[in-house]
């Protein structure tokens, strides 16, 4: 079977064509963070990537306009799922920025610091971390859109030596716990880190070394996904 490859991406007007990129070196998922000015889950590279985005003037419309070039350029089959707080939805609206990003082509939405329990409405990627309780997982599992997100570590995202020793026992609980796929995420930036942790979960899911290749250009994007997609298969 298949694992799954999901790569993260900051909305600037480079995106969509990163995106394409990232598609084309393996990549099955493109979450598309919108900038956030107080990112309390995001380690200093992603959170220097959205103070970057911010001073270039991407704010939540510019975000959706980029997301509706992405959608345009790697075609209908892509999931895109925009990641950002929920201050952005408060400001925004949640109804409004919900539909807003469906409308640009996404095709669901990751709230970091937006528990499972919370506005059971907005169909959303969860997210569970080591930390999480057996009943936060359960529910989690039975909210979650499509996957749930591991967090695979206590505390903020970025390059790692090596897979989460949490990693194994967060994936052996939570398969207790749903029947859902599991994607893991936060510290994997090497293709020997994507071959362990997809020994464990069902795919992974790359950020901050994905952004800082990805400040290179599409052409090194691509061949670093390529990178990952053979590690994994």
């Amino acid at each position: 079977m298949r694992k799954a490859l999901v790569i993260y991406l900051m909305a600037e007007p480079e995106t969509p064509e990163l995106a394409r990129a990232a598609v084309d070196g393996g990549a099955d998922i493109i979450e598309f963070g919108f900038p956030y000015s107080d990112p309390l889950a995001d380690g200093p590279v992603i959170r220097r990537a959205g103070e970057r985005a911010l001073a270039r003037g991407m704010r939540t419309k510019q975000c959706l306009d980029v997301l509706a070039r992405t959608r345009e350029l790697v075609g209908p089959d892509t999931p895109l799922i925009p990641m950002t707080y929920s201050s952005l939805y408060e400001a925004y609206g949640w109804d409004r920025l919900t539909d807003e990003i469906r409308a640009h082509g996404g095709t669901s939405m990751i709230v970091s610091d937006l528990p499972a329990g919370e506005r059971p409405e907005l169909k959303r990627v969860q997210l569970v971390a080591p930390t999480s309780t057996d009943e936060r997982i359960a529910l989690a599992g039975e909210q979650t859109d499509g996957w749930l997100y591991l967090v695979t570590v206590t505390g903020t995202t970025g390059a790692r030596h090596e897979v989460s020793p949490a990693l194994a026992g967060l994936v052996e609980r939570t398969r207790r716990l749903t029947t859902k796929p599991l994607y893991a995420g936060f510290g994997i930036s090497t293709p020997e880190h994507a071959r362990a942790a997809a020994a464990l979960a069902d795919g992974i899911a790359v950020g901050t070394r994905a952004v800082q290749v990805a400040e290179e250009g599409p052409d090194a994007l691509r061949t670093y996904v390529a990178s990952l997609r053979s590690a994994l298969d």
